[in-house]
């Protein structure tokens, strides 16, 4: 095809092969069409065969439009129109129909949700999708079409994300248009109709309603439109005074079961003319508008709907008030007093609504929750409105070894039925797990004989030397013990002191060089007084292990490296040991025997303790025998 064709020859071509393309749903048709033109050209009069053909299926394919416009849609995946051409079709379409017949078709637009919110689609085409809506709405009444104005704004909701500006209302305005008149006689005939249709049992009648109670009842709405006004004293004073009479009106008058209410109810309907009244045992329908005739008041107090639509607005209104709002004026602020009765008036709010059948109380909770959600969106516009992001996904490393090597973690009840078959216990942790099955009994393990034992102050609090004691301090284990047996041995521990223990490791530190003091000064006294040898005064104290004593437990010490470990040699010393020893019982024996007579610590009770928390039993009962 030439370039140098008009726009007027490209739009006429390019209709027909529209038509026949849509005609036998053969988009590829099109598509090669128009491959050889100019782009810019070729969208242009492209945009304008689409709507030419629309015009012609209006008149004579109504049925097809959906599916045209579809058609459209995949035409704009392949470049050849503009983006927002589907949005125009259907804005046109919609012009060009009924309202019964766009409520059809609004179907589509709701359904296709997911293709307007395309990246192709969604920033081209916003604008016009708002527009189109608005234009709708704009034929729609609010009291004859409430369900289709409300199946236009959920779309809306769910098309624009929650920081689209244009769906915020940022500074906090008000609808001071929505006026509630009240007061006149506007309508003869519906006044008529009441005098005619409605009887009141007066033995079942416990509310008597006044002008006064009327007309205080309809001014709230005044209030409830523009909650601002209740700052200004004055107003206030009035609307605590009208809201007073509403909520005893409320209070003295209660709700009869909903099966006693029908005959009540269906009179209210049955004058409501400007509803469709299509009566149902399982409806319940909605009115828009409230109709202010006061001969209808009592009626509608008789409702529960009507009464709990009322309250819940007393609550928005009370939220509003006392929650901080980000444009709210700095005078625009309640009193402690205004703020104690607000808190009465909800107590009695929620209150009357827990009494008001059906399922008063569950109702009170569902509002009660819902008040307290939007404190969070409150919050949210006070900060601004900012875009809500969802997190991001944690990087994973594409690599076939950690695939490999990551392991199904198993159900916690089957590792709890493979214990119990066992007759184990599954603690949910290695260690505990251990620990709890060393013995079926707790208290029996407790009182066995491996664990009567305690170590001497000064063997635990001294075991490695001044440095390695002050190392040791900050250890919660080894801190925890110390404790213990500071309570039981030393007389420093209840001494009052004037100086604060700050921290405890601090504490123990000071213990440490306490004990040493007064080992050594016990160690000097012991010297002075001759009891014990010149040169071996630490040995004669700690009590040094017997030959006898020293080949039974260096029999049963099988496992005489661990041992070796926590006595503090090092690898190169233990491979000594093995070398220079044939048998493990030998190894032990010349280990020991250097740990005694090298050791400042070396004694029966220090190595009874060692070996207890490495569970060397057998060893430990030889030793203890051996004695």
């Amino acid at each position: 095809m030439s370039d140098k064709l008009g726009f007027e020859e490209l739009r006429l071509k390019y209709k027909d092969i529209l038509s026949k393309a849509f005609s036998t749903n053969n988009i590829d048709l099109l598509d090669s069409f128009s491959k050889n033109t100019n782009e810019v050209d070729r969208k242009a009069a492209m945009d304008q065969a689409f709507r030419d053909k629309l015009l012609e299926l209006l008149i004579e394919n109504p049925d097809t439009l959906e599916s045209y416009v579809s058609f459209c849609i995949e035409s704009c995946r392949r470049h050849m129109v503009t983006p927002t051409m589907p949005v125009v079709l259907l804005g046109d379409i919609f012009d060009a129909l009924t309202l019964n017949k766009c409520e059809k078709l609004f179907e589509y637009v709701e359904k296709g949700v997911n293709i307007w919110k395309e990246e192709l689609f969604f920033v081209a085409c916003k604008n016009n999708l708002l527009r189109m809506c608005n234009d709708l709405l704009r034929r729609l009444s609010r009291s004859q079409n409430t369900v289709f104005c409300g199946r236009i704004l959920l779309f809306l909701a769910k098309f624009f994300p929650f920081s689209e500006r244009s769906g915020l209302n940022i500074v906090s305005e008000f609808n001071l248009e929505n006026v509630t008149e009240f007061g006149g006689d506007n309508s003869s005939t519906l006044k008529d109709a009441l005098d005619e249709e409605m009887v009141v049992d007066e033995d079942n009648s416990k509310l008597t309603i006044d002008y006064s109670l009327y007309c205080r009842f309809w001014s709230l709405q005044d209030f409830f439109r523009n909650p601002n006004t209740c700052y200004n004293k004055i107003q206030w004073k009035t609307f605590v005074a009208h809201s007073g009479s509403v909520l005893a009106a409320f209070s003295s008058y209660k709700l009869e079961a909903v099966e006693l209410q029908k005959s009540k109810l269906n009179r209210l309907k049955a004058v409501n003319s400007d509803v469709e009244m299509q009566e149902s045992n399982k409806e319940q329908h909605y009115f828009a508008k409230f109709l202010t005739n006061q001969k209808l008041l009592e009626l509608q107090l008789s409702d529960s709907n009507f009464r709990r639509c009322v309250l819940i607005q007393f609550l928005i209104l009370f939220q509003y008030l006392t929650s901080a709002v980000k444009f709210k004026m700095e005078a625009q602020e309640l009193k402690s007093v205004q703020v104690d009765w607000i808190k009465e008036t909800t107590a009695l709010i929620y209150r009357l609504l827990g009494e008001t059948p059906p399922d008063g109380k569950k109702f009170a909770e569902c509002v009660k929750c819902i008040l307290h959600r939007e404190e969070y969106w409150n919050s949210w516009k006070n900060d601004g409105c900012p875009e809500f992001q969802k997190p991001k996904a944690p990087v994973s490393v594409d690599s076939d070894e950690v695939k490999k090597t990551r392991k199904r973690r198993r159900p916690v009840g089957d590792i709890i039925n493979e214990y119990r078959n066992q007759d184990k216990f599954y603690m949910g942790n290695n260690e505990l797990t251990k620990l709890w099955n060393l013995c079926p009994d707790n208290l029996v393990a407790c009182r066995t004989k491996e664990r009567d034992f305690m170590p001497s102050l000064e063997s635990y609090m001294l075991s490695e030397g001044g440095a390695g004691g002050a190392r040791r301090t900050t250890s919660g284990g080894w801190g925890w013990r110390a404790l213990r047996l500071l309570a039981r041995r030393s007389p420093h521990f209840f001494v009052h002191t004037n100086n604060p223990i700050g921290r405890l490791p601090d504490y123990l530190d000071d213990m440490v060089k306490r004990v040493a003091r007064d080992s050594a000064a016990n160690a000097a006294a012991a010297n002075a007084n001759g009891d014990t040898n010149t040169n071996h005064n630490d040995k004669a104290v700690k009590q040094m292990i017997s030959p006898a004593e020293l080949d039974a437990v260096s029999t049963k010490l099988t496992e005489w490296k661990k041992l070796a470990v926590k006595l503090g040699y090092k690898p190169d010393e233990i491979q000594y040991f093995e070398t220079e020893n044939a048998t493990d019982e030998a190894r032990a024996k010349n280990m020991l025997q250097l740990w005694f007579d090298d050791d400042e610590d070396a004694s029966v009770e220090n190595l009874l303790y060692i070996m207890e928390g490495l569970k060397l039993v057998e060893a430990c009962e030889a030793l203890k025998n051996a004695k």
